[in-house]
C-alpha cells in the first residue's frame, strides 16, 4: 500500500505540469497575444511551486535520513550534506524551466 502513494503522486504532478508544457508551447507560437500570454504564466508558476513542492518532499526525507545517519556516524555528515544539496536543486531547476517559459513570452 505504501507503494501506491508515490506512485499517484507522481501520477499527478505529471497530469498537471503536461497541459502547462502544451499551454506554454502553444504561447510562444501565437506571438504571445495576452489571451495566450497568460496559459505561459500559469504555466511558469506551476513549474516553480510544483518543483518546490518535490523539492520540499525530497528535502524532508532526505533530511531526516541524514540526521539520523549523522547522529550514529558524524563523519558522514559531509555526505549527508551533498544528498541534501541534491534534492534542494529540484526546486532549483523548477526555476529555471520557468525563467526559459517566461523568456518565450
Amino acid at each position: 500500500m505504501r507503494i501506491k502513494r508515490p506512485l499517484l503522486w507522481i501520477s499527478g504532478w505529471f497530469l498537471t505540469l503536461l497541459p502547462c508544457i502544451v499551454w506554454a508551447q502553444e504561447a510562444a507560437k501565437a506571438g504571445a497575444s495576452p489571451e495566450t500570454a497568460k496559459w505561459g504564466y500559469i504555466s511558469a508558476a506551476l513549474a516553480v511551486g510544483a518543483s518546490s513542492l518535490g523539492a520540499g518532499i525530497a528535502v524532508a526525507l532526505v533530511g531526516s535520513a541524514a540526521m539520523g545517519a549523522v547522529s550514529e556516524r558524524p563523519e558522514m555528515a559531509g555526505r549527508a550534506l551533498i544528498f541534501v544539496g541534491l534534492a534542494e536543486g529540484i526546486a532549483i531547476y523548477g526555476l529555471i524551466v520557468a525563467i526559459m517559459i517566461l523568456g518565450k513570452l
